[in-house]
C-alpha cells in the first residue's frame, strides 16, 4: 500500500478540516449571533419597590407604576395603574406586564387572581415595617427583573449602609424623647399608633411613639393629645400641603394642649419629611432613618 508523500497528505488532511469545518462552523455561528431573550417587563406597586427597580438600574423594564411611585423623579412619567389598593386589571394588562411586584396589602384580591390567570408573574412583598422588608423587596425585584446577581450586590451594600445606621444611632442616642406622627394628606388628621410604618420609623430612629394604646391609625383627637404629651410631632411634606403650611398646621387647636406646641417656636419641634421618603421602606431607608434621628433626638 502507498503512503501518500507528505505534500499530498497535507491536502487530504486539510481537505477532511475544510469538510469538518463546513459541518460546524455554521452551527457556531448561529448560536453566537443567536439573539438574547428579551428581559421581562415589569409593573410596580409601592413607591420603595420603584426605588429598588432604579437603584438596580432596570428601570428600562418599567412599563407602569401605582400612583405612590414618585422617586425618583423619573418614576413620575413612567404609565399610571392607580393607587395600590385600588387596582384595575384592564389598565394593568392593557401594559402587557410579564411581572407585578407589589406589597401583600395591594389589591383588591380579585385584581391579583385575575393577573395570575393572565399568566402574569406576581411577586407579593409582605409589610413589616422592618430591614427585612427592605431585603425582601431587593430579592423581589432581582428575580422578577432576572437580575438576580445584581440584586445580591445591592443588598451586600445596603446591609452595610444600614449596620452603619443601626451603630451611628446607638452611639448618638441620649434620651428619646416622646414623638407623635400626625397624617393629614386629605385635610382631616390621623395619628399612628403601634404596628403602623409610622410607629416602626420613630423607633429605628431613637424615640418613642406617644401613643401606644392602640394599634393603626386613628383620627386626632383633643383628648388623645393631651394623654399623648408628645415633645415633637413628625409629619409629611404632603399633610402640610393640604394644610395650608406650618402655621396653620399648628393652628389645629388639639396640638395646642401638646408639649411641643408650646415649644413649637423652637427647632426640631415640628420634623416633615416626603411621605414616601418616611414611609416607603426602600432602599434609602439607612439614610432616612439617620436623617429623622438627627432632627429627633437631641445630644
Amino acid at each position: 500500500m502507498t503512503t501518500p508523500s507528505s505534500p499530498t497528505r497535507r491536502r487530504c488532511l486539510g481537505a477532511a478540516g475544510a469538510a469538518l469545518a463546513s459541518v460546524w462552523l455554521p452551527a457556531a455561528r448561529v448560536q453566537a449571533a443567536a439573539p438574547a431573550q428579551p428581559l421581562p417587563r415589569l409593573v410596580t406597586v409601592g413607591g420603595g419597590i420603584t426605588e429598588v427597580v432604579y437603584a438596580l438600574q432596570a428601570q428600562d423594564q418599567l412599563v407602569g407604576t401605582d400612583t405612590t411611585s414618585l422617586y425618583p423623579e423619573a418614576a413620575q412619567l413612567t404609565p399610571k395603574v392607580g393607587y395600590l389598593r385600588q387596582l384595575s386589571a384592564e389598565g394593568l394588562l392593557a401594559l402587557r406586564p410579564q411581572a407585578v411586584i407589589a406589597p401583600s396589602d395591594a389589591g383588591p384580591p380579585v385584581v391579583l387572581d385575575q393577573l395570575r390567570s393572565a399568566g402574569v408573574q406576581l411577586e407579593l412583598v409582605p409589610s413589616t415595617h422592618d430591614w427585612t422588608e427592605v431585603q425582601r423587596k431587593v430579592a423581589a425585584v432581582g428575580r422578577a427583573s432576572h437580575r438576580a446577581g445584581a440584586a445580591l450586590a445591592l443588598q451586600a451594600r445596603l446591609d452595610q449602609d444600614w449596620a452603619e445606621t443601626q451603630n451611628r444611632v446607638r452611639r448618638h442616642s441620649t434620651a428619646a424623647p416622646r414623638a407623635l406622627f400626625v397624617m393629614a394628606h386629605s385635610g382631616s388628621a390621623t395619628v399612628s399608633g403601634q404596628q403602623t410604618a409610622a410607629h416602626a420609623m420613630l423607633t429605628l430612629a431613637g424615640a418613642r411613639n406617644a401613643l401606644t394604646s392602640f394599634n393603626g391609625y386613628r383620627p386626632m383627637t383633643a383628648e388623645a393629645m393631651a394623654a399623648a404629651a408628645p415633645d415633637v410631632i413628625v409629619t409629611t411634606r404632603q399633610s402640610l400641603d393640604a394644610t395650608g403650611g406650618e402655621a396653620a398646621f399648628w393652628q389645629r387647636p388639639e396640638l395646642a394642649l401638646t408639649p411641643a406646641w408650646r415649644r413649637r417656636s423652637e427647632a426640631n419641634t415640628l420634623v416633615v419629611l416626603d411621605a414616601l421618603e418616611l414611609l416607603g421602606f426602600g432602599p434609602r431607608l439607612p439614610q432616612v432613618v439617620w436623617h429623622l434621628h438627627q432632627q429627633l433626638v437631641r445630644t
